[in-house]
């Protein structure tokens, strides 16, 4: 049976499957890989632990074999529209060693323990170790410098990583130079030179279309190779449409 640290690993890797753009990225229906075929692997994939949150990544990599390692680095991927490799599975960073200042006082008093927190940079150190290459993280998250930290000092070569990044609403609402200014930052506390993926985190009215056409320029300087959105409704998307965006700069996930 599933600890409880698994069956959070197993919601978060399917609700990551379920924001893939499937039908319009995959060439063909076969390519798709059921939220089953990953719970399943991700069971396999990490083995079996007991120990609380707070210590079970380490307990993790003592029982991993080096198999189960190789079996994540090589985990399920997902075409995306030109042809990039998604991950089906990665590190969500979300409140990893920071809780946002706008996050619920009561999600976060719920999280207190007396046990010894850990820095984001020493849970992204330990998903690494453990195999994972695909990274989600967000100006939000207010913890980019720690997992550039743990990216640097893990020797992964930056060409096996697929790295996610979202602008969030404060920098979209200020505009085209604030999301610039944001971008490099984000690059520089990641220590890397492009992210894989870039997200609209969330539409804020007036302002959302504007900011994707920014981050479509950004794609064209080479810093952005994918361009999403995140949290959009269907009407939303819609607007990004009528605004002109071309099937070709279609976001590729939300």
């Amino acid at each position: 049976s599933f600890t409880s640290k698994q069956r959070k690993m197993k919601i978060v890797a399917t609700a990551m499957l379920g924001t893939i753009l499937c039908t319009a990225s995959l060439p063909k229906p076969s390519a798709a890989v059921s939220s089953r075929t990953i719970a399943s692997f991700i069971a396999s994939s990490i083995g079996r632990s007991t120990s609380s949150p707070t210590t079970t990544s380490r307990n993790m990599m003592s029982t991993q074999t080096p198999e189960q390692k190789q079996s994540l680095i090589d985990c399920p991927t997902i075409p995306l529209r030109d042809g990039t490799s998604h991950p089906a599975i990665g590190f969500g960073t979300y409140k990893v060693g920071f809780i946002p200042a706008s996050a619920s006082s009561a999600v976060a008093a719920a999280g207190a323990t007396d046990e010894p927190q850990r820095t984001a940079e020493d849970c992204v150190t330990d998903a690494l170790n453990s195999g994972y290459r695909f990274l989600e993280c967000a100006e939000f998250y207010g913890n980019e410098q720690e997992v550039g930290k743990a990216i640097k000092a893990s020797g992964v070569p930056r060409e096996d990583l697929f790295i996610c990044s979202k602008v969030w609403t404060t920098t979209i609402e200020k505009g085209d130079d604030a999301i610039r200014a944001q971008l490099e930052k984000t690059l520089s506390d990641l220590g890397t030179d492009y992210v894989d993926l870039y997200l609209i985190h969330w539409p804020v009215p007036g302002k959302h279309v504007d900011a994707y056409k920014t981050v479509l320029d950004l794609k064209k300087e080479g810093k952005v190779k994918n361009v999403g959105v995140s949290n959009y409704a269907v009407e939303d998307y819609k607007e990004l449409l009528s605004a002109g965006i071309t099937s070709e700069d279609k976001p590729v996930v939300n």
